[in-house]
């Protein structure tokens, strides 16, 4: 959900984390065929395709990028940027929006540039009703893989298992309380991530860093793209 950025002139500066902070404008931006992407973003661009080439996931500097302008309509806070800048990688056959209301969305990959508050991440946040029912399905179904691609050790030490902020304190409606996937039919939202500190978002690493953390949390992706019906890819 590129910004529109017809008839304006911004000013373009290198990110460093006292500079995106205290920035009321667009971050460090780089060429990209007629739209400018952040160059940081373009590193986690080209990770996201080298991870997964063949898993369906795709990204582009003009759509995946999120806007950097605010919504002010009803803020006291009229400042017109945003103080960090993120992009997400879908599927192919999806829509790009995400959230409640992405009726068509997908699972995906994430990554997020803010100074002292960066983070990398996959899944799928708070799907719309319809979308989580499936899940919840396919779960009911079956545990056993998603679990074992949740507690996978390797992704568990690095990123902790699945974000346990938006948990229902009861089983949702039509399971019993004692379901043998009762652990996970209360989550609302099925993502996993770590946070990542300025000096590895700055450092000549950023790149291989994205890479190896977003192929660590493409079995999760794939699982929840193929309960919501997308196309699964082919092989790794």
């Amino acid at each position: 959900m590129a910004p529109s950025v017809r008839g304006r002139k911004f000013s373009w500066v290198m990110f460093t984390p006292a500079s995106l902070a205290s920035a009321q404008r667009p971050v460090s931006f780089s060429m990209c065929s007629g739209y400018r992407a952040p160059k940081i973003l373009d590193a986690a661009l080209s990770s996201s395709r080298r991870s997964s080439a063949v898993s369906l996931i795709i990204g582009d500097p003009k759509r995946s990028m999120f806007r950097i302008n605010r919504d002010i309509r009803f803020s006291t806070d009229k400042s017109p940027y945003k103080t960090h800048a993120a992009c997400w990688f879908r599927h192919r056959d999806a829509s790009h929006q995400v959230g409640g209301d992405a009726e068509e969305g997908s699972a995906g990959l994430y990554f997020h540039l803010q100074p002292g508050k960066s983070f990398v991440g996959a899944g799928i946040w708070m799907p719309p009703r319809p979308a989580l029912n499936k899940l919840r399905d396919a779960i009911a179904e079956d545990v056993r893989p998603f679990a074992r691609i949740i507690e996978r050790p390797a992704a568990k030490r690095r990123f902790g298992g699945l974000d346990d902020e938006a948990m229902l304190k009861r089983m949702p409606r039509g399971f019993a309380e004692d379901h043998r996937a009762a652990k996970w039919l209360r989550y609302q939202s099925f993502t996993i991530g770590r946070e990542l500190s300025d000096k590895q978002v700055l450092g000549a690493r950023l790149p291989a860093l994205l890479e190896d953390d977003f192929t660590l949390m493409l079995p999760l992706v794939r699982w929840l793209n193929r309960a919501l019906g997308l196309s699964p890819a082919t092989s790794r």
